[in-house]
Formats: structure tokens, sequence, C-alpha cells
């Protein structure tokens, strides 16, 4: 399989090299040659299925043989090792809940697979990579749990100034040896942005940098594995499946899209989003035009310009028609989505946090114009990431599970810098 810039300027490559390089050179994301959907028998046994073999299928392509079958199957074992249940919040609606692995986030897949993909390329090198990510809220703890103590890794994880939740925070800030904090003053689109400066900066070539934010295809790609098992929970209804994910970077629906192209039978997309609401404006207006961020409740959408959305368009051949035949966006107010938490406990004693409230308030909205369909809505991250929001509009004190117990007494460690010659400069240190 091979990789190609959707920039269209740069040199197609393996990949291995796309997972090492992150960014194509001419600052395009890769994406893959070919897409090939699996056979119809597949999806007709797929609740015969584990989750390593559901997950083998759908990503040996993007592989290829750049890692024995035996190798990868090893890999997609240790990033599969927690459950991805769908709840019964309503008649018709469920939960796929993504927090039950070790950072308690959705990030915990992508994160995991990504440092082990990287950990087998490097096994019999000495040379150091640099992971560079931008986080704005979850992408952080992910990579630096994922990322711990892997061979021949260092990780930079640059996070927006009092922007991400404290527990967030203290995830990526506390655990040390490979796993580094810089502390920006300023918004997400301003830790991306150096990232990609970074990426481009030819004088830090030796520092062979790489992404684990979804730019990345072996973080990204791998966001396919959970649309695939909630299908497989969800086909014995026997409706047309509407998926809504709360949409900041875009990399969860778009692996969803991806997921379709390979032939699961998701019936239609609903990308839910905070005020950040450039791909809502764009269904509306035809304009796409992205805007600075701002901050709101679910901090891990606060996102102006959404880096995946791009390879949506690339899924579709940028054609509009085709692409909103399956797909809408809605966005929602700080306000709504806290009406939303409230009134999803108060009548199913369900706690749900800002992120997956605002997927349940796009689900809903679309099912009013497909009521015949089951629908599923990508709860994110647990409820305890964001105890400053859910536990006042609740009135309740929620427990701390253990994942979050173990860094809450840790001392946070990070760097503060302002520009992006703040960030080369501490790069060139290390």
């Amino acid at each position: 399989m091979k990789y190609f810039s959707l920039n269209k300027n740069a040199p197609r490559v393996s990949f291995e090299k796309a997972v090492v390089l992150g960014l194509a050179p001419d600052r395009g994301l890769y994406f893959p040659e070919s897409i090939t959907p699996l056979p119809y028998s597949f999806f007709q046994n797929i609740e015969n299925l584990t989750q390593e073999e559901i997950a083998f299928e759908a990503i040996k392509q993007f592989v290829g043989d750049e890692i024995p079958e035996a190798e990868l199957k090893r890999i997609i074992a240790e990033t599969l090792c927690f459950d991805f249940p769908c709840v019964p919040v309503e008649n018709d609606i469920f939960s796929l809940e993504l927090f039950h692995g070790p950072t308690m986030a959705f990030k915990d897949v992508g994160a995991r697979f990504m440092s082990r993909c990287l950990g087998y390329f490097n096994r019999n090198d000495d040379k150091k990579v640099t992971v560079l990510v931008a986080t704005s809220g979850d992408t952080g703890g992910a990579v630096a749990s994922g990322f711990l103590d892997v061979k021949g890794v260092e990780v930079i994880i640059l996070y927006p100034s009092g922007k991400v939740s404290e527990i967030q925070e203290r995830q990526l800030t506390t655990l040390g040896k490979n796993i580094k904090a810089l502390e920006v003053d300023g918004v997400f689109d301003d830790c991306q942005d150096m990232v990609k400066q970074a990426f481009l900066d030819h004088t830090l070539n030796h520092k062979n940098l790489t992404s684990a934010n979804s730019i990345n295809i072996a973080r990204w790609l791998p966001q396919m594995f959970y649309i695939f098992f909630a299908y497989k929970q969800l086909k014995k209804y026997d409706k047309p499946i509407i998926l809504s994910c709360p949409s900041g970077n875009f990399g969860n629906i778009c692996a969803g899209i991806m997921a379709k192209r390979l032939g699961l039978p998701i019936a239609h997309f609903v990308a839910s989003t905070n005020a950040n609401d450039t791909v809502p404006r764009f269904l509306e207006k035809g304009n796409y035009d992205p805007k600075p961020s701002v901050a709101t409740i679910s901090n891990a959408m606060d996102v102006g310009n959404p880096s995946n959305f791009i390879r949506i368009q690339e899924l579709y051949h940028h054609d509009l028609s085709q692409f909103e035949k399956d797909f809408s966006s809605y966005a929602f107010t700080d306000a709504e989505t806290e009406i939303a938490i409230k009134d999803i406990y108060n009548n199913t004693q369900y706690i749900a946090e800002p992120h997956g409230a605002v997927g349940y308030l796009g689900l809903k909205k679309e099912m009013q114009k497909q009521p015949d369909s089951i629908g599923v809505f990508l709860e994110t991250a647990h409820p305890i990431k964001f105890l400053d929001v859910v536990e006042p509009l609740l009135d309740l004190k929620l427990p701390i599970p253990t994942q979050i117990e173990s860094v809450l007494g840790k001392e946070k460690v990070s760097t503060k810098i302002k520009t992006y010659e703040d960030l080369k400069s501490f790069l060139e240190n290390q």
C-alpha cells in the first residue's frame, strides 16, 4: 500500500514512511492510494468474529506486508485490551462508550496502535524519534500513556494553557520519563500550527519528528475499529444505523466514513460540533471558512480548522451532492449541551459528559428526519474528566476510577512557551 499527499505535491510513500513522517513534505495529509471493500460475507458473519479478528481484517490492506501478520495481530491485541460497549440510553438510541481504556478516552486506541507500530519500525534502530503532538484535551494523555517507555521514542506534547481540564492536564504532565509537556499561551489551533511548522522546518530534520495527532495515519485509521464493533452489536436490530460523532479535528467521523468505504453498512453520519462550527457552516453555505477556535465546555472539540476534513472531502471526491446524501453536521451551544446532560440523566440515569452530550444532540436532530433508524452516539471520554461541568449540573459526586486516581497525586511538570521560536529552541536543546 502506498500513500499520497492530499496536497498532491510530494512523493508517494510506504505505510512505514507515512507513519514516521506524520505529515507529507508539502504539508499535506497522507491518504491511502486505494481502498478495497471487504467481502459481503465478512459483514454477514461479523457477530461471530472477535474484536481482534474484525480489526485485523479492517486494517491489514492499509499496512500491507510492512508488518508481518503475526506481529500486526500482536499489535492489535495489545491495542484492544478493553471493552467498547453499546449501552442503551433511550428507545433506539445507544451510547458507544470509548472510555474504558487506560486514559479513559477514545484516543487510547489510536495512540496504542501507533506507538506499537513505531516501536516495531524502530526495533533495530538506535536513532531516536521525536513524537510531536498538539492536544485540545484527551490526545495528550492517550499519547503519553501509549508511548510511555517505548524504546527510541521521545514524546513532546503541546497543550493550550488553561483550556484543558485538570485531569486531562495531569494525565499529560505527570508521567515523566520520555514524556514532556509544553504549556502554550494560546488555543489549540496555535498548538497545531506550531507542530505543522516544525515538521516543515528543515533545520530540525535531525530530530526525526513525527506526529501522533490524527493527522498521522497510524493514529487515524485504527479509529475504524470501534465503528465496526458498534455495527456488530447493533446489527441484530435490523434497522438503518445513524452514527453521531462529537467532532473537533474530524478524525473519528472520517474513520467512520472509511469503514463505510470498506462496506460497513452505516446509513448516515452526523458530525456534531460545539460553537466551533466550521463544517456546519460549510454544509449550509457551501463555503469552507475556518475561524479561530473558541473555548467551550466540550474542549476537545475546540478546533477552528479541522485537519481531517480534507480527508472526508477526498472520500467523497470533493462532490458536495454525494457528501450530503449520507453526512450531516449540526452545532450546539454550551447552554444546549448543559441542558442535554441534565435531561439525559433525569430521564435515563445515564451520565453523559459534554462531548457525548453534543453527539447525542446531533443524533436526536438527525433522527427526527429518519425516525425508523437506530442511533448511536460516541461517548469519547469518561465523565470524570469533566467533573467540574458534570458534578454541579447533576448535583452528584462522581467516583474516581483507578485509571484517574493514579495521576491525581503526582506533580505537574510542564514548560511554558508562547511562540514557534520557543518550541524550536526547546526541540534543539533536547
